[in-house]
């Protein structure tokens, strides 16, 4: 498949299949602003461990229809340590990531000056984890899914193409979403994320939101910015995805960061003595990638030895393989040992793991809900092509630039060709953030999933965008280097903006 980076009655189980309940737990208000009664509502905050607290709002799942039917959204904070401003509501990309995980590790994340001054809140957006999630297969069907090679370009019977099967196969995977979860579906895009954020702000006790958003999360914070500009206090957008175009334009834009990531990480490599890409005397990265390459392409004529069950390592495993240690440095030696005994002993069972982390397969057996989420969710805010024939052209011309990953993520853009046309209608057109005071941008330059071109045009696109850039490597930059730590930290704390164009040299590695 290509790359696109859940009480035992059976009416509890109908309900649940269907994302939402008919009972409306919190009555709609019957005042002139039918939003009130949300707007109104209290946590019923609990200990959940660790200093922790959880809880939960409730919101309409379709803010045209405010009396109708209702969706959970679960939250998560650490409360401030000191003199509070305020909350600093955070969110970690996907579409699909949880909030919830990832305040978790607020303590290792945030500074001190940080956690002292805000509640670090994380929620899991509609449609994802703990919140009223989608649901679209199981995990023997995902397996299918993810596992299913994409279509060969280059056959010379075009038979073997695959390509028909390969498009029923995104066909049956969006059918099998709206079977599990109904009218959810058509009402998860970012516009209505942006919406429950809004709600959540002021339930927080917020007149003004401050909010750091990484990689996807970097959307949700311009559609808030968007929508509700006038209540922005602080927004910090890290690792930004691109304002603009369809989900098959960006599959080929971001074939371009991983291949840019591709390209440092065996660079890399070649320094180290284990490295299974070297080949001879003053081997060169393009070496380096070919023989990633040759193992894909042996791969796809010969799967791997798989060590932990019984699925078949093909061209496409080892491929999410790789493609997964991009997104942090820290996964280099991992990947870099994973491909040795993939190379060497024909063993693809590190890779298969680096790529199950990719779509949060736990346990080696079962799945969180996040693929469906992120499948959902892109498919609702940017609409693809409908014509088969776009897709097959757009890989043709990516391979040339991206040969590794290019085709594979533009096919990953597929299913949206056949993603229902109703959930796509509440997109938001066009990104300004007009009214909304000085946005923080924060991009990478040589990010893997969101390119560091993105950064630029979403700081360009906001009104009132300032990029800070980090010369660095991996996905995302805020807790990786401490001379952005220390820019964003002033930003949020004092709302002390930096120049616009400030760089961030390498090698100021964060320390806490």
């Amino acid at each position: 498949m290509g790359t696109q980076g859940w009480i035992g009655a059976s009416l509890v189980v109908a309900l649940l299949a269907t994302g939402c309940a008919n009972v409306n737990p919190l009555a709609a208000s019957e005042t002139a602003d039918p939003l009130a009664a949300f707007y109104d509502q209290e946590i019923a905050w609990e200990d959940c461990g660790r200093g922790f607290e959880c809880g939960t709002i409730t919101v309409p799942m379709d803010y045209d229809d405010p009396s109708g039917r209702q969706v959970t959204i679960a939250v998560k904070r650490l409360p401030a340590s000191g003199d509070k401003i305020g909350s600093l509501v955070v969110n970690p990309g996907g579409p699909g990531g949880s909030g919830l995980d990832y305040v978790s590790a607020a303590p290792s994340l945030f500074s001190e000056q940080v956690r002292e001054r805000f509640d670090i809140v994380g929620f899991d957006p509609r449609g994802v984890s703990q919140s009223t999630p989608i649901y679209c297969m199981d995990s023997a069907g995902l397996d299918e899914f993810i596992g299913f090679p994409a279509p060969i370009l280059d056959s010379e019977d075009p038979a073997d193409t695959r390509l028909d099967e390969f498009a029923q196969v995104n066909r049956d995977f969006v059918a099998a979403c709206l079977e599990r979860s109904g009218e959810l579906i058509h009402h998860v895009g970012t516009a209505n994320v942006a919406r429950d954020l809004d709600v959540l702000r002021e339930v927080l006790g917020d007149d003004k939101l401050t909010y750091l958003g990484k990689s996807y999360g970097t959307f949700i914070g311009a559609h808030y910015a968007e929508l509700f500009g006038d209540k922005v206090r602080a927004l910090v957008l890290d690792g930004a995805v691109a304002p603009h175009g369809d989900q098959l334009e960006l599959s080929v834009e971001q074939a371009e960061g991983f291949t840019t990531a591709l390209h440092a990480f065996v660079d890399d490599c070649l320094t180290w003595s284990d490295c299974p890409l070297a080949d001879g005397e003053n081997p060169t990265v393009e070496e380096g990638v070919a023989r990633i390459a040759a193992l894909m392409e042996q791969a796809a004529a010969e799967p791997l030895r798989n060590r932990i069950d019984d699925r078949e390592i093909n061209q496409t495993r080892v491929e999410l393989g790789v493609l997964a240690a991009l997104y942090s440095e820290s996964l280099w030696p991992r990947v870099r040992a994973g491909l040795a005994e993939a190379i060497n002993d024909g063993d693809g069972t590190t890779l298969l793991e680096l790529g199950d982390m990719l779509y949060r397969r736990d346990n080696r057996t079962t799945y969180e809900n996040s693929l469906a989420a992120l499948i959902a969710v892109n498919c609702a805010d940017r609409p693809g092509p409908r014509d088969l024939a776009a897709y097959e052209e757009a890989a043709r011309t990516v391979k040339t630039t991206s040969p590794l990953f290019g085709p594979s993520l533009v096919w990953g853009s597929l299913t949206c060709a056949y993603w229902p046309e109703e959930a796509q209608e509440d997109a938001v057109p066009e990104i300004d953030g007009d009214g909304a005071p000085p946005i923080l941008v924060v991009g990478t330059t040589r990010d893997s999933a969101t390119p560091y071109a993105w950064a630029e045009e979403m700081a360009e696109a906001l009104e009132s965008g300032v990029l800070l850039t980090w010369d660095g490597d991996g996905h995302t930059a805020y807790g990786f280097d401490a001379c952005v730590d220390a820019e964003v930290d002033a930003y949020l704390v004092e709302g002390d903006v930096p120049e616009d164009g400030t760089v961030c040299a390498l090698g100021t590695q964060t320390n806490r």
